[in-house]
This record gives structure tokens, C-alpha cells and sequence, in this order.
């Protein structure tokens, strides 16, 4: 609990050294590995931490953190194939996992396979819609939230909202896609991923779409009137 505690606390250096002493008496308790790797990749010790879930993968090749843990090490290095392996094994080992799904979402956006990266998202948001607005803890599995493309990946998770019809949150990244440079919002308009949402003025301004005409203003009506 200490060690816990001190981790919680950003704390890392010494709930590394606490994990460690626990491990003294036990060495192949794979959670402990897990949160001594978690510890470490805190103090941005990338090396000591894959040292660490490999340990703990080597008790138990299943655990789903660890899986998870290395597949972060693997993004941050930009090897975005092998971390989607470690996260789709994490995620065979724990399907109900919100936060391996949108790691998944992340690195398949960084390896440009963006229809699966919204796959992945929309499970994410289906098991936990609140997500992506949770700050970051210092739990046993790592979240993602850094990417090379943040105007792309801020889009992706903008349609991922407008799926779900969430209007608000569909706005909110959509303008984080466009301080992050992504431009090309045009064919938002037609895109299908958007029609839930498309009449809502907000978004309609987020996307620099004209304001739709008031009901009873279309050209039918005003060729009726003329006629």
C-alpha cells in the first residue's frame, strides 16, 4: 500500500524502490514486476521498465498490463506495429479493456490504418464513454496520450464522438484537430460517420459548414410560393 501510495504521488523513484524491496521476498509475483516497470517508465527509464513486464510476462504470459505496458514502450519508440501486437494481446487476454482498445486506436493511427483506429475507438468509448476525459492515474496500466499526428488523431476521435452522437465532444476535438494542423474537414460534410451530428450548429461551425436554412426556407418551399 505504501508503494501504492507513493506511486500515486508521482513519487516514482521511491515506489520503485519499494516495489523492489517487496520483491526481495517475492520475486515472481508478476503484478509487483508490473508496477516496478510502471514506476520506472515514469522516471522515463524505458529500459529498466521493459526489463521489469518482461519479468512479470515470464510468470505470466497472459497479463494483460504488462502486455499492455510494453505495446506503450513500442509507441513511444514509434514502432507502431509491434506495440498493436502487444496491445491486441493484451486485449485477447482482457476484451473489456477501455484503455488497451484506445492504445490500439492510437497506434494504428500512428501506422496510418485509420479505419481500424476507429474501430478500436468506438469499442473504447462503447465500454467507458467518459475516457478520454479521465486524467491520467498512476494505476497498473498505462494510458496513451501523446501522438506524432495529434490533428489526425484529434479527427479520428472527433468521428468517433459524432458516431456516438455526441455533439459536445464531437465539437471539443475537432477543434483540438484543427490546433493540431489538420485541415481537411470538407469532406466531413458528406461523411457518413458525421450524420448524427451534421445538422447541430456547433458542429456545423467547427467544420466551417454554412448554417443550414430555417424550416420552411428550402427551395421547395420558395418555388411553391412564387408558383
Amino acid at each position: 500500500m505504501r508503494a501504492d501510495i507513493l506511486n500515486a504521488r508521482k513519487d516514482y523513484l521511491a515506489a520503485a524502490h519499494a516495489y523492489e524491496d517487496l520483491l526481495v521476498d517475492d520475486p515472481r509475483n508478476a503484478a509487483l514486476l508490473n508496477k516496478t516497470g510502471v514506476a520506472y517508465q515514469a522516471l522515463g527509464e524505458s529500459a529498466l521498465a521493459d526489463r521489469y513486464y518482461r519479468r512479470a510476462l515470464r510468470v505470466n504470459r497472459n497479463l494483460p498490463n504488462a502486455l499492455n505496458n510494453i505495446g506503450t514502450l513500442e509507441y513511444a519508440a514509434r514502432r507502431y506495429g509491434k506495440a498493436i501486437k502487444y496491445y491486441r494481446k493484451a486485449i485477447e487476454n482482457d476484451g473489456r479493456s477501455a484503455p488497451a482498445l484506445s492504445n490500439l486506436g492510437y497506434a494504428y493511427t500512428g501506422n496510418r490504418q485509420y479505419a481500424k483506429a476507429l474501430e478500436a475507438f468506438g469499442k473504447a468509448l462503447a465500454i467507458d464513454p467518459e475516457i478520454y476525459s479521465h486524467h491520467g492515474g498512476a494505476g497498473p496500466l498505462i494510458e496513451q496520450r501523446t501522438a506524432e499526428d495529434p490533428g489526425m488523431l484529434f479527427f479520428l476521435l472527433a468521428k468517433s464522438y459524432a458516431k456516438t452522437g455526441d455533439a459536445k465532444h464531437t465539437v471539443q476535438y475537432l477543434k483540438l484537430a484543427r490546433d493540431g494542423g489538420y485541415t481537411n474537414f470538407v469532406a466531413a460534410a458528406k461523411d457518413a460517420d458525421f450524420a448524427r451530428v451534421i445538422k447541430n450548429p456547433q458542429v456545423r461551425e467547427a467544420l466551417q459548414l454554412p448554417p443550414l436554412p430555417p424550416s420552411g426556407s428550402d427551395g421547395a418551399s420558395s418555388e411553391k410560393s412564387q408558383s
